[in-house]
């Protein structure tokens, strides 16, 4: 059992025998009351996102989940094939479940695969990850308050805000928790 408050963005629980996966996760107190955990979640299986509120000082069991090292390879209308990297056996994975990190991927990509009994339920990708930038517009200086940005697009046609001085062909670091640049890489 972990408590409510070690669930941040990324964890996977169970709760009455479904996995859940972490996406945002809140703590408030109230003035004289106890605490309140309010995470947004998705439900493994399903799909469907939902709130879940929990007292700070509940529990929830933990999940049994295994973490197996993959390869993205390429992507088909089958689904999306890796690679187990020791083994260089190829699979298959389905499309439901990298919908939400699909558009992160690209060629040779490093990443786990959550599996119960054998059976993948989930991809994890890293927070940050490494992208080419392809195409990037002009800057436009002058009436600029605050950073001011221009949209860039990377190695695999994702389009995100990033600093004027960023030119096409640098490679940039992007969280992939939400899509954001992060600087360039070194």
């Amino acid at each position: 059992m972990i408590s409510v408050t070690d669930l941040r963005s990324g964890a996977v629980f169970e709760d009455q025998g479904k996995y859940f996966l972490v996406l945002s996760y809140e703590h408030s107190k109230i003035a004289r009351g106890s605490g309140n955990v309010k995470i947004k979640v998705r439900n493994l299986e399903t799909g469907a996102t939902i709130d879940k509120t929990f007292n700070t000082g509940a529990r929830v069991q933990e999940a049994n989940l295994s973490r197996k090292k993959a390869q993205y390879l390429y992507n088909d209308p089958a689904g999306f094939h890796f690679m187990d990297p020791g083994t260089f056996e190829q699979f298959l994975v389905g499309r439901k479940l990298v919908a939400d990190v699909a558009k992160y991927l690209k060629e040779g990509a490093d990443l786990n695969l959550l599996s119960v009994d054998e059976k993948p339920i989930a991809v994890e990708i890293p927070k940050i990850m490494e992208y080419k930038i392809t195409q990037t517009g002009g800057s436009a200086r002058g009436n600029t308050v605050g950073a001011a940005q221009k949209d860039a697009v990377l190695e695999n046609n994702l389009t995100i805000k990033v600093p004027l001085f960023i030119k096409s062909g640098e490679v940039i670091r992007v969280d992939t928790r939400t899509g954001q640049y992060v600087e360039r890489a070194k």
